[in-house]
């Protein structure tokens, strides 16, 4: 079976992070993803254009998405396309992660609302626009899939992230100590090993493989 992984980076990432996988994927062909825009609506789109017109070189898909790269990946309608996906600090509550800036940078609903974007102190501009989308846009992902979360994120709750996985159906692992950015030697290790110790088959979902 001809298998494609394809790599979504999060905010501040790129598509040659993909590199960091193929090893981890030593049978299938590995891409990044660079999209150009960072809204859900564009960005998601961005995706699945690309998705679609990879799906007609391959058997199937497999996506890896980082941070925000998932919460996009989760409003690209490409449910029917992906076999399965590993889900890394991914975004998964955006309307409680801007309602979280929102009350850091001290700014009302109403306020938001009036002026439409507000710079912040910690270089995120809040939109009114983007709020309004992701309170009407619930994330609905029905793609088997695998998390992992560290416990000092600091962008997603243990709570959050534990109800998200439930409701999906969603396999979570949790590294104590690990960070949002997984990029220290430990928490790439961790990582590495999450990847490599589970393969999902459909007619079993995910299996872990035999140790050597």
């Amino acid at each position: 079976m001809k298998e494609l992984v394809v790599y979504i980076h999060g905010k501040g990432g790129c598509a040659g992070e993909s590199e960091h996988y193929k090893p981890l994927f030593p049978d299938c062909e590995v891409v990044g993803l660079d999209y150009q825009t960072f809204t859900p609506w564009e960005t998601g789109k961005e995706i699945r254009e690309a998705v679609i017109k990879l799906k007609g070189k391959y058997d199937s898909i497999v996506l890896i998405a980082n941070s925000i790269g998932a919460f996009f990946s989760m409003h690209a309608g490409i449910d029917a396309i992906i076999r399965c996906a590993y889900f890394i600090s991914p975004v998964v509550d955006m309307e409680q992660l801007i309602l979280n800036m929102m009350s850091l940078a001290k700014v009302t609903e109403r306020e938001l609302e009036e002026k439409g974007v507000i710079p912040t102190s910690f270089d995120e501009d809040l939109s009114w626009d983007y709020l309004c989308y992701v309170r009407k846009h619930p994330v609905c992902w029905t793609v088997p899939t695998r998390i992992l979360y560290g416990t000092r994120d600091n962008l997603t709750s243990h709570e959050t992230i534990s109800a998200f996985a439930e409701t999906h159906g969603a396999e979570l692992t949790v590294m104590e100590d690990g960070e949002h950015w997984f990029h220290t030697d430990e928490q790439m290790r961790f990582l590495d090993n999450w990847i490599t110790e589970g393969a999902y088959d459909e007619d079993t979902g995910y299996k872990r493989k035999p140790q050597v």
